[in-house]
């Protein structure tokens, strides 16, 4: 079973796909997410996002000024700004 992310900013889509675990940073600081987390709404900081899909490779990408929200494995990142890290 895989979580279902997407990464958008405010004006593209960044990323959409299949993860195993997925690491933000929040107001509060970072939160990781796997299969059958709990609900959560949380303000977004400025940081990294870290996607490692279900293949094992790895999305890094930036982020800042939104917020997340993971419900029934369904895991949504708004940033204001967000962009890939080549």
């Amino acid at each position: 079973m895989a979580l279902h992310v997407s990464l958008v900013s405010a004006d593209a889509e960044v990323w959409t796909g299949e993860a195993s675990l997925v690491v933000a940073k929040t107001v509060e600081g970072e939160i990781g997410f796997m299969t059958g987390h709990e609900p959560v709404l949380a303000i977004l900081a400025q940081g990294e996002v870290r996607i490692t899909q279900t293949d094992g490779t790895k999305v890094l990408a930036n982020a800042q000024d939104g917020f997340l929200s993971m419900e029934s494995d369904v895991l949504t990142i708004v940033a204001g700004n967000a962009a890939l890290i080549a």
